[in-house]
């Protein structure tokens, strides 16, 4: 009977459908989608771990119960090179034990040896995630840098020869004269109050007008 009662607790988060449900459009308008949960401000329960808010982000091996094997000041690199090589002998011993005495009780203390390395080491090269951080922000802003600086000179470059182009299609456009225009027949347009043409858009056209349109399109 006790056992029927007794309430399972699973260590593993609900299915995210039962939350994603919770967040139609409909509750989202109507407002009756459920509040995100308030920052919590003690300590809590993750995996059946209690933890602090003002734990460190790596903790001491101490606080979790660990013997350290290395002492307080150390070169990361060399202690990792070290707590390898035990790793190693450790693991030969273990495999000698297994051959030779498999019922000795020297195995279980082997296995203890082995967990306390493989724990130092992960402890180790955690301590290394801040500069992980760092220096993948570094790059990525570094890249970003780099892209900003190529899209700009990409757009100089374009507008270094939109600018080259616009110039050589002035210098090309003949130099009419008054003389020139009567001996043509052309006469100068007459512009409205509102600065459209007299005639049609496409009638009374001037000629320069139509250059210039024609090398646009061109462009």
């Amino acid at each position: 009977m006790a056992n029927a009662e007794a309430i399972q607790v699973s260590s593993l988060p609900l299915p995210p459908a039962q939350y994603i449900n919770l967040y139609t459009d409909e509750n989202i308008r109507k407002n009756r989608a459920p509040k995100p949960p308030a920052p919590i401000q003690d300590s809590y329960t993750m995996f059946g771990s209690p933890f602090s808010n003002d734990d460190n982000i790596i903790r001491p091996l101490e606080s979790q119960g660990f013997k350290r094997l290395y002492p307080q000041h150390f070169d990361r690199r060399k202690e990792l090179k070290k707590l390898n090589h035990s790793l190693l002998v450790n693991f030969l011993d273990l495999i000698d034990l297994l051959v030779h005495y498999p019922d000795s009780p020297r195995r279980a203390e082997k296995i203890e040896d082995l967990s306390l390395l493989f724990v130092h080491i992960h402890h180790l090269l955690n301590e290394f995630r801040p500069h992980q951080a760092r220096e993948t922000l570094r790059v990525m802003m570094e890249l970003q840098k780099r892209q900003r600086i190529e899209t700009a000179q990409r757009f100089q470059n374009h507008l270094e020869k939109v600018r080259e182009m616009v110039k050589n299609a002035f210098a090309s456009l003949p130099d009419l004269t008054d003389a020139d225009r009567l001996a043509g027949g052309l006469e100068p347009m007459d512009v409205g109050e509102s600065g459209d043409l007299a005639g049609g858009r496409g009638e009374g056209c001037h000629p320069l007008d139509r250059l210039m349109c024609e090398i646009v399109d061109r462009m």
